[in-house]
């Protein structure tokens, strides 16, 4: 992909290359041309506690196929800078994890070029650069008065340690907003105490808290909250292959989960919140 200038094909040819493909988010290319992305979150963005942006410093971690970059360079961010990492190889992988599905996810990723093609035919300019959030360091990367945070601390076996890292590249004066997976369940439970299942077998998918626990997560990293968390569902997109709804799933937590993701979309909570003081 990264050689095939999307400019240069017509409506046609567009619409059937991005449809042999494999897309994370859904983007609208041209009028009526869009990418079918597992997830399709146009309608989710606006309702987001945003703060103001004009002029702003942003970055975006987790990019993938960069909607949420470009969402804040559509709300006047000055310069956005997206981070990820590309190779899922270097993710944070259970021990024992099987190499057919390292390599599904890798074929997923497909190197970040997704990223670079709606780069090229929405004429953006926005740079992205390989780095774990991990890696986030100022004296690098500068510091930032947004940085955005989405559905990432899922993946992480370490989330905590990674909003330090988001910490650390926060303007004294600026924010983070996390939009991150919660476990639903615990969350009707626990509507107050800090708590979260844990996965870890197989695949990057590690901590998922209630609500309550996500605010904890944010806390702990030194983090104040801005208001009440804002819970959203990111709605599927027309890429989306996993499990589709039947009665049979009613039968376990997790398949509960896939029956509320199915039909209103994967559970998440938003946390617009500001750095505390040292």
């Amino acid at each position: 992909m990264s050689g095939i200038d999307p400019r240069a094909l017509d409506d046609e040819a567009l619409r059937s290359y991005v449809a042999g493909c494999e897309w994370y988010h859904t983007v609208e290319l041209r009028p009526g041309i869009e990418t079918p992305g597992w997830f399709d979150l146009r309608t989710v963005a606006p309702r987001l506690p945003w703060p103001e942006l004009a002029g702003r410093r942003c970055l975006d971690v987790g990019t993938f196929d960069g909607f949420w970059a470009r969402e804040m360079l559509q709300r006047g961010a000055a310069e956005v800078l997206a981070v990820d990492i590309l190779d899922p190889r270097r993710w944070d992988w259970p021990t024992g994890s099987e190499t057919g599905i390292v390599d599904a996810l890798a074929a997923r990723k497909r190197k970040g070029d997704g990223f670079e093609f709606v780069n090229r035919a929405l004429d953006h300019s926005i740079e992205r650069r390989e780095l774990s959030v991990y890696d986030l360091d100022p004296a690098d990367i500068g510091s930032f008065d947004l940085v955005y945070v989405g559905s990432l601390l899922l993946h992480l076996r370490d989330p905590i340690r990674a909003l330090e890292r988001v910490k650390a590249v926060c303007n004294p004066g600026g924010a983070m907003l996390l939009v991150d997976a919660i476990d639903l369940e615990l969350t009707v439970r626990h509507p107050r105490r800090p708590i979260a299942s844990l996965d870890g077998i197989g695949r990057p998918w590690w901590w998922k808290p209630n609500v309550a626990g996500l605010v904890r997560m944010v806390t702990a990293a030194g983090f104040e909250p801005t208001a009440a968390p804002m819970r959203v569902y990111m709605p599927l997109g027309p890429g989306y292959t996993g499990p589709r709804p039947r009665p049979s799933l009613l039968r376990t937590a997790a398949g509960r989960e896939a029956l509320v993701q199915a039909r209103r979309g994967d559970p998440h909570a938003a946390i617009l919140a500001r750095p505390r003081p040292a």
